[in-house]
């Protein structure tokens, strides 16, 4: 089940994905982010939590490794992928481009992905995307 855009200033964690003036706000605390390498074409997923303090990268993992994408030293093969827990504080917004080689960003929740686009109603192309957690 994909995760339904919310009014803004619901209860409880939230994320707001704003693009080209656009922003929309999912119910959701928890999301995937994937993608594919624009160089290399490995896909690569990051595990994120919403806290009050920001958005919390939990855990990262690619499937292989080339152009500027090496695991962490401490990565784990597990699955058929190099996975690692990445130790840093939460972030106010994560902000993503988009080089239009690679295919889109997607997000993932509940077992469900969807495209950056799909999110917010109208092709992403070359504009930066950001994440935050919604307010309220």
């Amino acid at each position: 089940m994909a995760a339904a855009p919310a009014p803004c200033g619901g209860g409880g964690m939230s994320l707001c994905v704003a693009s080209a003036g656009v922003v929309k706000t999912l119910a959701i605390a928890a999301f995937t982010l994937a993608w594919t390498h624009s160089i290399e074409k490995v896909e690569w997923q990051e595990d994120w939590t919403i806290t009050p303090q920001g958005l919390e990268l939990i855990t990262a993992r690619v499937k292989g490794s080339g152009a500027g994408m090496e695991p962490a030293p401490e990565a784990r093969l597990v699955g058929g992928w190099f996975e690692w827990h990445p130790h840093r504080p939460p972030m106010p917004n994560v902000v993503l481009g988009n080089s239009g080689l690679a295919g889109e960003w997607r997000l993932c929740s509940e077992g469900t992905c969807r495209t950056l686009s799909d999110i917010v109603g109208h092709p992403i192309g070359p504009q930066p995307t950001t994440l935050s957690r919604c307010d309220g």
